[in-house]
C-alpha cells in the first residue's frame, strides 16, 4: 500500500543521506522505522530483548556485573 505524507525538507534530506549511507531506498527506511516503532510501542522490543545476553559467560551474576558498571562496591 503506498501513503502520502508531508515531511518537512531538512528530514528528507537527512533520509536521503542515511538512505544513501545505507545503500537503501528512503521508503525502505520508512518501512524500518515503522516496524521498529510497532515493535517498540507494541512491548515486542522488550520481548524480544528479553534473555539477549543469557549465553554471556563473561558477566557472571548479574547484580555484580551492573554494580561494576556503575562503579559501586559490591
Amino acid at each position: 500500500m503506498r501513503f502520502l505524507a508531508d515531511i518537512p525538507d531538512d528530514d528528507v534530506q537527512w533520509l536521503d543521506a542515511l538512505a544513501a549511507s545505507q545503500g537503501v531506498s528512503r521508503a525502505e527506511l520508512m518501512r524500518r522505522a515503522v516496524s521498529a516503532y510497532r515493535a517498540d510501542i507494541s512491548g515486542d522490543a522488550i520481548d524480544n530483548g528479553f534473555g539477549i545476553w543469557r549465553s554471556r559467560d563473561d558477566i557472571g551474576d548479574g547484580l555484580k556485573y551492573q554494580r561494576r558498571l556503575r562503579g559501586k562496591r559490591e
